[in-house]
């Protein structure tokens, strides 16, 4: 397979620096992977992530004027999410909110946040953590 701007090829790592990895490419190129290109994580150790000889799926990134080739594995594959953001309807309101003015919606909301604020004070001082903060 040809060595193409753009094209994702897998490739061998032949050797590994504290700036990036050395691949060794199809037609017997070799292109570097910057450190920063690694993984979607951040990378302070590429011997932590990669090993000499093993098998890697690379995208070329450029090629320069004097064929040096710029790879990157991160790029290579896209980006796994841990978890789904929540999708939240802003537009859901219960029946009783989709006729109260603004002043009393921002009363409700200011007696809501005021009770949430005086159940996390009771959990706190009975855990004891009130006074032991106000030593200091």
């Amino acid at each position: 397979m040809p060595v193409l701007v753009g094209s994702v090829v897998e490739g061998t790592v032949s050797g590994i620096t504290n700036f990036g990895a050395f691949i060794q490419l199809p037609e017997g190129k070799t292109g570097l992977v910057h450190i920063s290109e690694i993984s979607h994580d951040y990378v302070n150790n590429v011997s932590d992530y990669l090993k000499k000889d093993q098998a890697v799926k690379v995208k070329i990134l450029s090629i320069s004027d004097e064929g040096k080739i710029s790879l990157s594995i991160r790029q290579a594959e896209p980006k796994k999410s841990k978890t789904m953001p929540v999708e939240i309807d802003w537009n859901k309101t219960d029946d009783k909110q989709k006729f109260m003015s603004f002043e009393d919606k921002m009363a409700k909301f200011l007696k809501d946040s005021s009770e949430k604020q005086e159940q996390i004070k009771k959990k706190e001082s009975k855990k004891g953590f009130g006074s032991r903060n106000r030593r200091a």
